[in-house]
């Protein structure tokens, strides 16, 4: 079953998650989908990941 998805909260939370006013958690339920979901959304849009404490998670440790 496919979960339909407003784009206007979804397209509001993906911005402010990227000016660091809300966290992947904050961005998921503002638009109403997973963190999962919201960090895919992220990605495709170009929006690196981060975790609580603004470290990007999309970076493998050496």
């Amino acid at each position: 079953m496919e979960t339909k998805v407003s784009h206007r909260p979804l397209t509001t939370a993906l911005t402010l998650y990227r000016g660091e006013t809300l966290i992947l958690e904050e961005a998921a339920t503002y638009s109403g989908v997973s963190p999962t979901t919201s960090a895919v959304a992220l990605r495709s849009r170009g929006i690196q990941v981060r975790d609580a404490d603004r470290t990007p998670v999309d970076q493998t440790a050496n």
